[in-house]
């Protein structure tokens, strides 16, 4: 997937009210966001892409499945994206559910639009920031993935042992020379594509997450 940049982000308006979603849309086109716009949660989940990024603006309240059905099946299905909740009838329980659930914001309509446009700007970036995250995790397991078990072993003790990383050490512990422990090493550092254990170790959490 090519890096995805903020002008290719859009916002997904799902909302059951015609009037809400023809407004809200032309509004937020004039302000040069690109918007998709869905009737229902379940036209939303039929043709959603989550390669696409965005950000979901959800009105809370649709008969069938409801925003806050659709953010939890979101949750299930390990499918990330904002949620900027909006809604006509919504009280402070079912906002706090909906932000314990991991939602950017609940706003209350009517709401004043300029509220709207930093909720979304807000969440493309935190979409971007998750992507690329997401993107950097994936490519340190692949690389990962192509050290041989020996070179694995290498990398889980200097990982687990941070302060006792000098080839001595790794050596004695894995019964292997220090020469050995230095030609693993840089191995490791090769097919990883870094440049030092400090990266390695920094690199631990996207291992083993």
């Amino acid at each position: 997937m090519n890096s995805a940049t903020e002008e290719q982000s859009t916002v997904f308006l799902v909302d059951d009210d015609d009037s809400v979603r023809v407004s809200l849309s032309r509004a937020l086109k004039k302000r040069g966001f690109q918007v998709s716009t869905f009737p229902s949660a379940e036209s939303f989940l039929e043709s959603y892409d989550p390669r696409q990024p965005g950000c979901l603006v959800l009105d809370y309240g649709m008969p069938g499945l409801n925003g806050l059905e659709l953010q939890q099946h979101l949750v299930r299905e390990r499918i990330s994206i904002p949620i900027i909740f909006i809604s006509g009838h919504g009280g402070i329980p079912e906002s706090v559910q909906a932000m314990k659930a991991g939602a950017v914001d609940f706003l209350e309509k009517p709401f004043r639009q300029h509220l709207l446009v930093e909720c979304i700007e807000s969440s493309f970036r935190k979409d971007l920031e998750n992507r690329k995250y997401r993107e950097s995790t994936r490519s340190a397991r692949e690389r990962y993935g192509q050290l041989t078990a020996r070179e694995k072993e290498v990398a889980q003790f200097i990982i687990a042992n941070p302060s006792h990383t000098s080839s001595k050490e790794i050596g004695r512990e894995l019964d292997i020379s220090p020469r050995t422990v230095d030609h693993h090493r840089a191995r490791i550092l090769e097919k990883m594509g870094i440049g030092s254990v400090a990266e390695l170790i920094d690199l631990s959490a996207s291992l083993t997450d």
